[in-house]
């Protein structure tokens, strides 16, 4: 491997894979196994607030200003330098689900 130089990834090739053979070489690397049934179990679960907020088709300023949160609180969320606590994670949950009623409710 020569230092400095960018390796790029042949799309064309992982294009024509088929879904078996992408599977089987996603199961084939060594660094990045596929967790188990139980680890995913485990694993935190996260909302994802950019997800959401883009889903509505709204800027961070407009969905910060129509639920009421914080705009550097929700960028910090976005950004992964803080995570919603657990209130919060259940009124995104909310949004999420109902984000007319709540903005609605809020008004």
């Amino acid at each position: 491997m020569q230092v400095g130089k960018v390796q790029t990834s042949d799309w064309s090739r992982v294009d024509a894979m088929t879904d078996e053979e992408a599977e089987a070489n996603a199961l084939a690397d060594p660094d990045n196994p596929p967790l188990s049934q139980e680890q995913l179990r485990a694993a935190l679960r996260m909302p994802r607030v950019k997800v959401i907020r883009r889903a509505l088709g709204l800027t961070q300023e407009e969905f910060a200003r129509r639920y009421c949160i914080p705009l550097g609180t929700l960028r910090d969320w976005e950004q992964g330098r803080s995570e919603p606590d657990q209130p919060a994670k259940a009124y995104l949950k909310v949004i999420s689900t109902e984000p007319e009623r709540t903005a609605a409710a809020l008004a």
